[in-house]
């Protein structure tokens, strides 16, 4: 099984812009999530999509946080969706929002996103979205996969997900335990089944993709499992796919940026008690130092 390391990275290193590239050379990320109760969790994704080296970011959220999201991240355009009486995106805000996604290089769905207005808005979204761009499904936006496969198979292996063992079990219709007890073979039946790279999430992580290959992960570490931290690795996903990385360079790097941030803050802070928000920071640097000695 080949681990995901230094090494590997060097050897699959991330697309480099040219020095007289601008920020729509390096790709426009679209993150669509939250809600009135977790309207944080766009903005994590968001900022983990920019600091993973994409150009441009647009947010779109419930009506009710849009305003306080623009605020809080002056560096997105951010879209102000329709909303139900619960404070969650509404089903119908999909045909508004479709004609908007037009141009992006890679999209996110599902940060912050719950319940049935959820599933309706991710199965609408990747029903009309033009195969292209590069789509990241995270939360909410994966609870209906399992049932509806062929939405993310038609866009042709460019999509990633992002589930811990519960929603894997989910998505395949099988107990948490019998996730748990085996997560690769897990993995590789929704890899199959979805048309997509899956990045399983544990203490040692998985990334599958179609067909069964698989990379392992052992770099996390216990203080990354808090809150938010789901956000952070969807959206550095997200970033590197509008860069131009294909769906397991992506996803594979994604899953060791996020970890070795983890390590560089626990070096620091602590082995606990450090903030998803706080890993963002780190992954510039950690990028630049792969760079440095790819070379």
């Amino acid at each position: 099984m080949t681990a995901i390391d230094p090494a590997w990275l060097r050897a699959h290193p991330l697309p480099i812009p040219a020095a007289d590239d601008d920020k729509s050379q390096r790709g426009t990320v679209q993150v669509v999530g939250g809600c009135a109760e977790v309207p944080g969790a766009v903005l994590l994704a968001g900022e983990a999509a920019l600091r993973a080296g994409a150009g441009k970011l647009r947010l779109a959220t419930v009506r009710s946080a849009a305003f306080h999201l623009a605020m809080a991240m002056p560096e997105a355009l951010v879209v102000a969706l329709e909303e139900t009486a619960e404070g969650t995106i509404a089903p119908g805000a999909a045909a508004a929002l479709l004609p908007r996604l037009d141009g992006c290089a890679a999209v996110l769905l599902g940060p912050g996103m719950s319940g049935e207005g959820a599933r309706a808005l991710a199965a609408a979204l990747l029903d009309g979205l033009d195969p292209g761009a590069g789509i990241v499904l995270d939360a909410g936006a994966m609870s209906n996969l399992g049932a509806h496969p062929e939405a993310l198979r038609r866009h042709g292996g460019r999509s990633v997900v992002t589930p811990h063992a519960g929603e894997m079990a989910s998505i395949l219709h099988i107990p948490k335990e019998e996730v748990s007890a085996d997560p690769l073979a897990a993995a590789r039946r929704a890899a199959d089944a979805l048309g997509a790279v899956v990045a399983m999430k544990g203490s040692l992580t998985w990334v599958v993709a179609p067909g069964g290959a698989a990379l392992s992960c052992d770099h996390g570490l216990v203080g990354l499992a808090t809150s938010g931290s789901g956000d952070t690795l969807a959206g550095i996903v997200a970033g590197l796919l509008a860069r131009g990385a294909t769906p397991v360079q992506a996803t594979a790097w994604a899953v060791w940026l996020h970890a070795e941030a983890g390590h560089r803050l626990s070096r620091r802070i602590g082995p606990l008690g450090f903030l998803a928000r706080e890993l963002l920071a780190e992954i510039p640097a950690i990028m630049a130092d792969l760079s440095a000695t790819a070379g």
